[in-house]
């Protein structure tokens, strides 16, 4: 079983042909899927032959019950507590080279507490995975942090995603490596401007996974660093490309990892079509 925490969003995902003509009408392709990179992992995790648990905080509005259903649909078990408040959105804007930038709004995933994760969401769990976004915010990030603890109880090893460098650098960089140092994670996967804010991820964690796109991956380990091409073919959209990669590597191995994010960027969004 693979089991990650953090957002569970709804993703909508627009991509134009051409630049958004101000103050007009742009045609456009467009996709709702379950979002939240913790989410996006446990369903590749799913789709690649793991079991898979979602845990996090849920909204209980329609927009929550949207997500989970599709979430849930792809055979990934999602726990966590209900709350009052909205379930958030993420807008990707996907570009005619593949490009994306998104707005996000995490809605009440960031208000996880420590006190509401039930061990049992961790019993059977061979690896727990951890959306950096989780690191960001308070209390998630000590939900985060007690999640570990249960999980490395349970036997299970610990990865993390470094996730956002603009989200790093508002937090603070020796910040969240601090937490990440308490956090002590046998994983670590980022991209080079993350790599660069924490000042090197390879110093974090026994394996680290540098992610540079088309140029593929680094993987450090204890014996040394290994360079991994990037698999060819057409670039749609490289939304989810990284959550796609993780899942891979937990489940398989980096092999796998390329093989998940090379489907996932000829498809649009970053759930599996």
């Amino acid at each position: 079983m693979i089991c990650t925490l953090g957002d569970l969003l709804l993703d909508v995902i627009v991509r134009a042909p051409a630049q958004l003509a101000r103050g007009a009408d742009t045609p456009a392709e467009t996709r709702i899927a379950s979002g939240g990179q913790a989410a996006n992992v446990a369903a590749w995790a799913v789709e690649l032959g793991e079991d898979a648990r979602f845990v996090g905080k849920l909204g209980g509005d329609a927009a929550g019950e949207l997500a989970r259903s599709l979430l849930e649909r792809r055979g990934v078990e999602v726990s966590g507590p209900r709350a009052d408040g909205r379930t958030g959105v993420v807008v990707a804007l996907v570009g005619p080279d593949g490009e994306r930038s998104m707005a996000t709004d995490r809605g009440v995933s960031p208000e996880l507490r420590a006190d509401e994760l039930d061990p049992s969401w961790f019993a059977g769990c061979r690896w727990l995975h951890l959306s950096g976004y989780s690191l960001l915010a308070v209390p998630i990030a000590e939900a985060a942090l007690a999640a570990a603890r249960l999980a490395r109880d349970a036997g299970a090893r610990v990865s993390v995603d470094l996730s956002s460098w603009s989200a790093i650098r508002a937090r603070g960089p020796a910040a969240f490596r601090a937490r990440l140092e308490e956090l002590a994670p046998d994983v670590v996967f980022a991209n080079e401007p993350e790599w660069e804010l924490v000042g090197g991820a390879y110093s974090l964690a026994e394996t680290s996974v540098l992610k540079r796109g088309s140029r593929g991956v680094v993987v450090h380990e204890p014996d040394g660093r290994e360079e991994h091409a990037a698999l060819g073919g057409d670039v749609l959209d490289t939304t989810g490309a990284g959550d796609a990669l993780a899942a891979g590597f937990i489940v398989g191995g980096i092999e796998l990892g390329l093989e998940a994010a090379a489907r996932c960027v000829a498809q649009l969004g970053a759930v599996p079509a």
